[in-house]
């Protein structure tokens, strides 16, 4: 094509995304928070990205399709991690403007992974292909992968979650995972896309061949959902799960120590379990500012059990070489046994936690935020488990329990798992569920007990199935109190950990690029 001056070729400008496909996906995204707890719909998000990846099949650029990306991740991560803004502007002091353009920032971050995948989909094959939704359900999950890990990883709401309790397809998570988890979902919704399309058209072969695969699929997760990957350690012991309920806005208040000393010294005392679990930071304060009958008296209560009492604190140890600042833990120790155990977090929770490019947002986190002790050192590798009764237990803290190839390390030694955490930072929101339920797939996938101690909810004993055996109402001072055994032996993602998932995911996308540059 000329201009009309004879000047040489003209770009054809190409019509802009109409906004009902956006609003569309932006929907679809909202929706499918309803998919995770404590709402359980189970199957709504394998029909929302059914219609996301409908939208993604019709796509006629690669703009068009990172749009829609985006719109469904604004729409997951907009309704799904809300929560987020009480941690900041109720607990964290943050001003409401300054908290809702931190959410709107972090929103718009996350939606980037889904905007990619669906870029990625529409630049490698042609719309209305199987390639095309063979790609995209490959380039979702390895973006849900991405975001697990990139700038430290933030899992949460990763879709593959939303099949627990009791979705046949949680059957793929001791093989692959929650990554396999989302790619069995999203296998079949690409297939719900082919058969919708074949069923416009009368094509009822294509329609009974979706129909037949998909129930393969669903089948041998169930199937494998019936297998017993790892056996008991030995006898149930007996545990006490503690819940504090100590108000947040209270729990680092200097005058409420006292107070504090004495709810969970008097706990303790009432609990029946040989194991005593109490939450995280159970006690606000540095370990040498802890007074010394505290101390006493809890490592007694666990001997006269003839076992041990875990209870949260913060260690601190001397600067690290070349610098001023001591570094700070948060900590479980372990009192009661022949020695007093100590776990420290590994996993810290950025501008939470620990200050990632401080130099830049240093000034910010501290003048902007009051979130007590908010510069944290990570914690070594490889530190031991807990021993109690023969049973071995590996400890994570707060929001470790979203990384599961990074609990491997410490579940291969363990015979439970144990996760202390203060949920208390989101009010009365639906993150507590979401994050018991992120729980759940760690047991799922390792095979081993998880038993949670928290200082709000949710307080649960969780199988190595998955399935929660008892569980606190939230925002209760009570004590739960469980027997299970241990469990020992491997799964496969014990074994593998997510090199399966990402062994079928990128080839795929490799395969689909040679294809492309053949092509061109």
């Amino acid at each position: 094509m000329s201009s009309p001056a004879g000047n040489g070729p003209t770009r054809v400008r190409r019509p802009a995304l109409p906004p009902v496909p956006i609003l569309l996906a932006l929907l679809a995204g909202a929706v499918t928070v309803y998919g995770f707890e404590p709402f359980g719909v189970t199957g709504l998000p394998i029909v929302t990205l059914a219609l996301l990846f409908g939208l993604w099949s019709r796509a006629t650029v690669a703009r068009d399709a990172f749009w829609l990306g985006f719109a469904f991740g604004a729409g997951l991560f907009g309704a799904g991690i809300s929560w987020l803004y009480v941690a900041l502007e109720t607990f964290g002091g943050m001003p409401a403007p300054l908290a809702f353009i931190a959410m709107a920032g972090l929103v718009a971050f996350l939606s980037l992974y889904p905007a990619i995948a669906g870029w990625a989909s529409a630049r490698l094959t042609e719309p209305g292909s199987v390639a095309r939704s063979i790609v995209a359900a490959s380039a979702f999950v390895l973006a849900e992968w991405l975001r697990g890990y990139v700038f430290t990883g933030f899992p949460w709401l990763t879709a593959g979650y939303s099949q627990l309790p009791a979705s046949p397809l949680a059957g793929f998570a001791p093989i692959g995972g929650v990554w396999l988890v989302s790619l069995a979902m999203v296998s079949i919704s690409v297939l719900i896309v082919h058969a919708t399309g074949a069923i416009e058209t009368g094509r009822w072969r294509v329609v009974a061949a979706c129909t037949a695969i998909a129930a393969v699929v669903a089948g041998a997760g169930a199937t494998i959902r019936e297998l017993e990957w790892t056996t008991a350690s030995g006898p149930p012991l007996a545990v006490s799960l503690v819940q504090g309920n100590v108000a947040q806005e209270l729990k680092f208040d200097e005058q409420f120590r006292t107070r504090t000393f004495e709810i969970y010294q008097s706990l303790a005392a009432q609990a029946r379990g040989q194991l005593i679990v109490l939450p995280e930071s159970t006690f606000p304060m540095f370990a040498d500012e802890l007074p010394g009958d505290v101390v006493e008296g809890l490592t007694s209560i666990a001997r006269q059990r003839r076992g041990e009492l875990l209870f949260g604190v913060f260690v601190v140890d001397a600067p690290a070489s070349g610098d001023d600042a001591p570094r700070i833990y948060n900590s479980v120790v372990s009192v009661g046994g022949e020695r007093t155990g100590l776990y420290r977090k590994r996993h810290l929770v950025p501008f939470g936690e620990t200050i990632p490019a401080k130099p830049l947002v240093g000034w910010v986190m501290r003048n902007l935020l009051s979130i007590p002790i908010g510069d944290q050192a990570r914690g070594p590798a490889g530190q031991p488990p807990f021993t109690v009764e023969g049973e071995r237990i590996a400890v994570n803290i707060c929001y470790e329990d979203a990384f599961g190839d990074e609990l491997r390390e410490g579940a291969r030694d363990a015979t439970l798992l144990v996760n202390v955490t203060n949920d208390a930072w989101y009010g009365r929101s639906i993150a507590a569920r979401q994050h018991n339920q992120i729980a759940a797939m760690r047991a799922l996938e390792l095979g081993r007990p998880m038993l949670r101690s928290t200082n709000t909810g949710i307080t649960s004993a969780i199988g190595h199935d998955g399935r929660v055996i008892a569980a606190l109402p939230w925002f209760t001072r009570d004590i739960l109190e469980v027997s299970i055994a241990g469990r020992r032996g491997e799964t496969p993602y014990l074994r593998f950990g997510d090199a399966p998932v990402l062994a079928i995911t990128c080839a795929v996308l490799v395969f689909a690029l040679a294809r492309r540059v053949k092509q061109r």
